[in-house]
C-alpha cells in the first residue's frame, strides 16, 4: 500500500514552530533560528574572537599538586573542574563544554554529555542506568538503528535486553528494568512512536529516545517526558559529513553519572570534532527546514512511480496514524523508506544506478544519499528485525528535489 498525501497536511507538516527557552545564558529566547546560532557563544565578543575557540590540549598545567589532585578527582566523578584546572583533556575539554552547552540549549534539558561516536553515547547511557541502580534489564521498542539493536542483543554490556513494540512496553518492564529504548522516526522504517505514551507506560522507569532523524529542529522529547535524549551527532546536527560524535541531552543528575563512565572509558568527543558540530549547529534549522521541504516533494512524486510498492516518509497521511506530526514533531524530517516491487535485485539496481545520490550509508548531509539498510546497517540485526531487503532508504539533502527526483527515474527505470 502507498501512503497518500494532502495538501492541507503538507501546509501543517512545512511549518516549523518557534521554541520558547528562557536562560540565562543567552537571554530571553523565543526563536529557535537565534538560538541555534547563539547558544555556547555569548562569551566571546568578550574574549575578543568572532569564531568558535578551539582547544587542542591534551593536558594542562597544574597550579599544584593538592588543586590540581582536587579538580582531577571531582571530573573523574561526574563533576565540573574546580580552581585546579583542566588538568587532562580525557576529563573535560572546554570546546566540547560549549557543544554541550548549546546541544542542552536546543533540547531544553540541564545539560548534556558528548562523546566519541553515536555508539559511545548509547553504551555509557545503558551503562550508566545499570551501574548506578539495581536493574539489569533494558526495554527496547523495535525497530532501532542497527547498531543501537545489536549493541543491546550482544549482553556485552551486561544487561539482559527484551524488546518490543511501542504498545507492549508496559507488559515489558519488570521489577528489574533500568532503562527503556526508543528511537522516533525510526531508523530505517520510519515508524513514529508517541514518546509520552511510552513514558507512561515505562511508569517511571528512565526513557531514553534517539533523536537523530528528527532533531531539536523538529521534536524535543525531553518535553514529552523523556529523561534522556541520544542524537549521533554525526548526521544532522554536523550536517557535512566531515565529524563524528554522539550527544545525550539530560538533566544535571545524569548527565554526572554519564561524564563518569565518559572519563573512565575514555570516550570523550574529539575537541575537534566538537568544533565542527557545534558550527554545524547554526545552520541546523535552514539545513533542516530545507531538507524537509525536498523530502516532501520526493515522497510524493515516488509514491506515483511504477514499480515502487510502498512509500514510508512521516509526512504522508497514512504514515502517521497517531497523528504526532503537529503534535509531538513540528515536521516529518528528511529521511524516505521505499520498497521495490523488484525485490532485493531492484534494490541492487537502483543502489547502482544513481548518479546525484552517492550510495552510502549515514544521513543527515548536505548532500543526498542511498543505502539498502538490510544488507548494511541492519546486518547485525536478529532475521525477525531485519527490513525486508527490498526495503532502500534516502536521506534527501540540499539538492534540487527536481534533480533527485530525475536522478531516481533514471535509476528506476533501470530496475525495471
Amino acid at each position: 500500500m502507498i501512503c497518500g498525501v494532502t495538501d492541507d497536511r503538507r501546509a501543517v507538516l512545512h511549518s516549523v514552530l518557534p521554541i520558547n527557552v528562557d536562560s540565562t545564558t543567552v537571554g530571553r529566547v523565543t526563536s529557535l533560528d537565534t538560538l541555534a546560532v547563539h547558544a555556547g557563544r555569548t562569551d566571546l565578543a568578550a574574549l575578543g574572537v568572532h569564531a568558535l575557540p578551539l582547544d587542542l590540549s591534551t593536558t594542562n598545567p597544574l597550579p599544584s599538586i593538592d588543586s590540581g589532585g582536587a579538580s582531577y578527582e571531582a571530573m573523574a566523578t561526574g563533576g565540573h573542574p574546580t580552581e585546579g584546572g583542566l588538568v587532562y583533556q580525557r576529563l573535560w575539554n572546554p570546546t566540547v563544554a560549549r557543544f554541550e552547552e548549546a546541544l542542552a540549549l536546543l533540547e531544553h534539558t540541564d545539560a548534556a554529555v558528548a562523546f566519541s561516536t553515536g555508539m559511545a553515547a548509547l553504551t555509557a547511557a545503558v551503562l550508566a542506568a545499570a551501574t548506578e541502580g539495581d536493574g539489569r534489564h533494558v526495554v527496547a521498542v523495535r525497530p532501532l538503528y542497527g547498531g543501537s539493536d545489536h549493541l543491546l542483543a550482544s549482553g556485552m554490556l551486561g544487561v539482559e535486553t527484551t524488546y518490543c513494540a511501542p504498545d507492549e512496553v508496559a507488559g515489558a518492564v519488570r521489577s528489574d528494568t533500568c532503562l527503556v529504548v526508543v528511537e522516533t522516526p525510526a531508523n530505517p522504517t520510519l515508524e513514529l512512536v508517541d514518546i509520552t505514551a511510552v513514558v507512561e507506560a515505562a511508569g517511571g522507569v528512565p526513557v531514553l529516545v534517539d533523536n537523530t532523524f528528527a532533531t531539536p529542529v523538529l521534536q524535543n522529547p525531553a518535553d514529552h517526558g523523556a529523561t534522556l535524549v541520544l542524537h549521533s551527532a554525526t548526521k544532522y546536527l554536523g550536517g557535512h559529513g566531515d565529524a563524528m560524535g554522539g550527544v545525550i541531552a539530560c538533566p544535571e543528575p545524569w548527565a554526572e553519572a554519564l561524564r563518569r563512565v565518559r572519563a573512565v572509558t575514555g570516550a570523550l568527543l574529539h575537541p575537534m570534532g566538537a568544533y565542527l558540530l557545534h558550527r554545524g549547529l547554526a545552520t541546523l534549522p535552514v539545513r533542516v527546514r530545507t531538507q524537509q521541504d525536498g523530502a516532501g516533494k520526493v515522497a510524493g512524486w515516488l509514491a506515483s512511480q511504477p514499480g515502487v510498492r510502498e512509500v514510508r516518509y512521516p509526512g504522508l497521511a497514512e504514515c502517521d496514524p497517531l497523528h504526532l506530526v503537529g503534535r509531538q514533531l513540528r515536521g516529518p524530517g528528511a529521511m524516505i523508506a521505499f520498497s521495490l516491487e523488484g525485490g532485493y535485485d531492484a534494490a541492487c539496481a537502483v543502489t547502482e544506478s544513481v548518479r546525484l545520490f552517492t550510495h552510502a550509508v549515514s544521513l543527515g548531509g548536505v548532500d543526498s544519499l542511498i543505502q539498502h539498510p538490510a544488507g548494511l546497517t541492519h546486518r547485525p540485526v536478529a532475521p525477525e528485525a531485519r527490513p525486508h531487503a527490498d526495503t532502500l532508504r534516502l536521506s534527501i539533502g540540499l539538492e534540487d528535489p527536481d534533480d533527485l527526483c530525475a536522478d531516481l527515474a533514471q535509476a528506476l527505470t533501470a530496475a525495471r
